[in-house]
């Protein structure tokens, strides 16, 4: 079915009629929050409060409750009555100025940078409707309105010039609750994701410390484990790049692996037999151990899902160990290993300081026990990722098609 004037193409079925147009300093009052500084907000001080930056990246289209707190007299605040919609006012990307938030929650000092929306009269709006819409159909326009360079700044001057599409109250609180119930889906998914990643850290701390033991299956101790520098069991090589002023070096049918794609199942680059042979870059077969050394993915560790050309930000390892084993030790590892050896996060690893690393080594069969049992975890961490991104696709689409 097509759109047809004001018409969504996908709508719930007790709702007729075209939505209404409407300009924002019809339906909206506006003004600004007072500042806030960072050192003045943590969630241990009494007053709740919204800071702008915030609004990028701990809130979501609706906010229901608030993380930080501050300590400044009343006096010098502006507090919510529960109706707002905030729009954070300068940003160093312009699309971050189009984030909307319905602020749900009365008495929360609103910082400064903040572009606030409230109702010049009742019962014409739903924020969280106002929010979802922003968000999916403004975007864009507003980042139109930005000005500056290395930070953009939206005014609420600026906002007046919109229009956004309404129609009924109680569709738009319709689809607003629709939405609303999708997003704490997507929320709790997110959660379990992220309590089954803490449980798995928390196992691996306690399996490589030896404080959690694995039996045989016939329920007897495996062998005592030992400590070697890596480099007395493994065998190690870095790749390279061939050179990018001769173009027939490239555009291939070999995966080109970089640094940042050491996870991946693809590559962005493929380079040709001749660039393999006429350069430093090296092949590694599916199941290799990768270990980025430098760039801005240094530390990383994968088992590599494609058989392709390393460059030489890249070190493999190959030992008569379980991969998984391995992998799973580095990925406990490596905040230490970066606090250690990167001061700071600056500077690079090296192979040598990789081959002099001790590490735990236990029977075959043990490591095949211990990750086994790892990856079990993987897989319902995976298959949760597949539900949040599945979901998330599917808010993407609605998003698209109930919206005019």
């Amino acid at each position: 079915m097509q759109k047809q004037n004001n018409i969504p193409q996908l709508r719930f079925p007790e709702f007729k009629g075209e939505w209404e147009r409407k300009k924002f300093d019809e339906i909206f009052l506006f003004s600004t929050g007072k500042n806030i500084k960072q050192n003045e907000a943590s969630p241990e001080f009494e007053t709740p409060c919204v800071r702008y930056g915030e609004l990028y990246h701990m809130y979501d289209e609706v906010i229901t409750e608030v993380i930080n707190k501050t300590n400044l007299d009343k006096s010098e605040l502006l507090f919510s009555n529960g109706d707002e919609i905030l729009l954070p006012s300068a940003g160093e990307d312009p699309l971050d100025i189009g984030s909307a938030s319905a602020l749900t929650i009365s008495d929360v000092a609103i910082g400064r940078t903040i572009n606030i929306l409230k109702p010049v009269k009742a019962n014409v709006y739903s924020q969280i409707y106002v929010a979802y819409y922003i968000n999916h159909k403004l975007k864009k326009a507003i980042s139109k309105l930005a000005k500056g360079v290395s930070i953009s700044n939206v005014y609420n001057s600026d906002l007046k010039t919109l229009s956004l599409n309404l129609p009924t109250l109680p569709e738009q609180k319709r689809i607003a609750s629709f939405f609303t119930v999708l997003d704490k889906k997507i929320s709790a998914l997110k959660q379990k994701k992220n309590l089954l990643e803490q449980y798995k850290k928390g196992v691996m701390q306690k399996i490589f410390s030896q404080e959690l033991i694995f039996k045989d299956d016939k329920g007897k101790d495996f062998p005592k484990w030992e400590k070697k520098k890596l480099g007395e069991v493994g065998t190690f090589f870095s790749g390279g790049t061939p050179l990018t002023t001769k173009r027939r070096y490239f555009g291939g049918k070999i995966p080109f692996i970089r640094s940042g794609e050491i996870n991946s199942d693809s590559t962005a680059q493929f380079i040709t037999e001749e660039g393999l042979n006429n350069s430093s870059a090296k092949m590694v077969e599916v199941g290799d151990l990768l270990y980025a050394l430098y760039g801005a993915t240094s530390g990383e560790v994968a088992i590599s899902k494609i058989k392709g050309a390393i460059n030489q930000a890249i070190l493999c390892i190959r030992t008569k160990m379980d991969n998984r084993f391995l992998h799973n030790y580095f990925l406990l590892q490596k905040e230490n290993i970066i606090k250690t050896y990167l001061q700071g996060g600056q500077g690079n690893l090296s192979a040598d300081i990789i081959k002099s690393l001790q590490i735990p080594i236990s029977s075959i069969a043990e490591q095949t026990k211990i990750s086994n049992f790892l990856s079990a975890i993987d897989e319902k961490i995976n298959r949760t990722e597949n539900q949040i991104q599945q979901t998330e696709q599917y808010k993407k689409g609605l998003l698209q098609n109930m919206f005019v």
